[in-house]
Formats: structure tokens, sequence, C-alpha cells
């Protein structure tokens, strides 16, 4: 049987930051509230006019190819995770595909909110352990500085943009994707979306003067919903695998909230020393998170380590996976 395994990993984010003495300017709120609810200090942002999600998603890509030393039309998939796609008809992986010379490779996108990019590793590591595949290129790209209202400090402070990619090849070893865990519920999506511009709410003057073009968030209940379970699907997996929380070597969670993160490693027995996090400098990257974990820390982790993954998102999405580092 084949096995997957990431074996490359590359980043890209915009040169610019906000940090939260910035939007003390722009909202009202302050570096210490912001920093003692989120565990968020600075954020990037891709300011350059007319570029989307795709300029992230390339840059990460170009990363990933350059390190590797790979030939792009050996790429058999494109797949990008994001809920902030150039356009809403092309597909933002299609482009980026073509723009970095994967001429074979067929593409599209993935929509699960901050979930994408762990719903994406099921999906590109099903591809290539079917045999059907050899080289999927996975990213996970948001530009959220484009949907977000900075006028609204319920979102404006949590936000970045952002980008990371992973190669996913056929296992050369006994390593890579072991196990997953996703869920999700659609009954709460109106906690944590944008309400106008898909078919249900199409683009007028009424949402434009409404403001349902930009992300709209329940706090409260989101906050509620993701640390009980990311704390349950961690759980699950470990359960499910016969993990104890000693054998796991990292957590790697989604950046969304420092407590969210310190309540899901408490819930399974890891110390802070087994919990990636960059939030302080990055912010909430949504589908990127995951990936930028792995882009800085990717000179930490050796073969055979043992990675828990953690997610939750818009929908609402979920879930927890398992697998074991290949190089």
């Amino acid at each position: 049987m084949i096995k997957a395994a990431i074996t490359g990993v590359g980043g890209y984010l915009p040169e610019t930051i906000l940090n939260n003495h910035d939007l003390e300017q722009m909202v009202e709120t302050t570096d210490e509230w912001i920093l003692s609810r989120t565990g968020i200090k600075e954020r990037r942002i891709l300011k350059e006019p007319n570029q989307g999600v795709s300029r992230l998603a390339i840059g990460a890509a170009q990363d990933l190819i350059n390190k590797k030393g790979i030939d792009p039309t050996t790429i058999d998939l494109v797949l990008v995770a994001t809920i902030t796609p150039d356009y809403l008809v092309a597909a933002t992986a299609a482009y980026v595909a073509s723009a970095i010379g994967a001429t074979q490779a067929f593409g599209f996108d993935l929509a699960a909110a901050c979930s994408g990019f762990l719903y994406g590793m099921s999906v590109a590591m099903s591809y290539v352990n079917s045999g059907r595949y050899k080289k999927v290129l996975l990213i996970g790209a948001d530009k959220m500085s484009s949907i977000v209202n900075y006028k609204d400090r319920t979102t404006c402070i949590i936000f970045g943009d952002g980008a990371g990619a992973v190669l996913i090849e056929p296992s050369s070893n006994a390593f890579g994707w072991e196990d997953e865990y996703l869920k999700s519920n659609g009954a709460s999506r109106a906690s944590l979306m944008i309400k106008a511009g898909g078919s249900a709410y199409p683009t007028s003057q009424e949402t434009l003067d409404q403001g349902w073009h930009n992300l709209y968030q329940d706090g409260k209940t989101v906050f509620k919903y993701a640390v009980s379970e990311m704390a349950a699907a961690t759980q699950k997996i470990l359960e499910r695998n016969h993990l104890t929380s000693q054998e796991i070597n990292y957590l790697v969670p989604h950046q969304a909230n420092k407590r969210i993160i310190d309540a899901t490693a408490k819930h399974i027995g890891l110390g802070p020393e087994k919990v990636l996090m960059n939030i302080e400098r990055y912010g909430n990257t949504t589908a990127a998170t995951i990936p930028l974990l792995l882009y800085d820390y990717e000179a930490q982790l050796q073969a055979g380590d043992k990675l828990l993954f953690a997610a939750f998102g818009g929908g609402f999405t979920w879930g927890a996976a398992y697998l074991t580092w290949a190089y």
C-alpha cells in the first residue's frame, strides 16, 4: 500500500507589517488588549494594488519549488485551500499552476475556512495514496485583509495575509499520513461568515450599504465551539491510534487564538515546548496558518516525529490528523 507523506515545505509572507499600535490608530483598542485576548502582536498585509491571493500562493509555491529543486512540469495537481480566491468563478489554483509552470497539472480550490488546509491534506493524501498521482502541491493561502472591516475590532485585530505550501508524494520510508478525524456542522454557519456575494445574497446596493461583504464573527460562540471541538478531535485521534501525549512530538494547531491553542494542548496534556506557534507574528492567516507553522519550524522537525494537527473554522468545519514527519 502506498503511504503519502509531506516531502517539502514553502512559504510566503507580504512585507507590510500591521502591528497592534497601528490598529490603535484605526479602531478602539490597545496593544495590551489585543495581546492578552489573542496572543497577536502583528500581522502581514498584502498592500500592492490589484494583487489577489494568487500572489501569495505563487510565492509559497515558488519558494518550495526552488528549495526542492523540482521540475514544476512533474506536478500532477495544484490544490489551493482558500476563502479569498482571486475571483468567484475562475479557480485560483488553475492560475497558480500556470504561473509556476505546472503545465501538466490540473488545479482546483477548496473552501473550508480555517480548516481548509487540514481538509486539503486529507484530499491530497488520498490522491497520492490511490497511486493515481505522485506529486500534489497543496497550498493554504488567504488574503484576509480583503474581507475584513478595519472599523470592526472583533475581526480586524485577528486576521492577516500569508501562504504556505507543501509537496505531497509517496513516502520513501515508513513515515507519512497516519489518520484523520474531520467533522462539520452547517447549522452554526451564521456565527462565522460573509453574508453577501454568494447566490443567497448576490451583490446589490443594499448588501453593500449593510456591509454584508465583510467577515462577521460571533466571537464568543466561535471561541466556545473551537475550544471544545478541537480538544475532542485531538483526543479522538490519540485514542484511535493508541497514542499518549508523551509520544506526540508536536501539536500543529490552527493559529486562531492563543487561548484556544493553550486550551487544546492542556486538554491532551501537552506542555508548551510541544506546541508550535507563530500567531504572535502573523495573526490568523486562515488556511495558511498550519503550512506556515511547518515553514517556520521545518528545520526543527526530524524524520519520525509524531505530529498532531488540529483546526477549527467557519462552516463550522473542524478536525484533527496524525502524521509522522518523513524527512
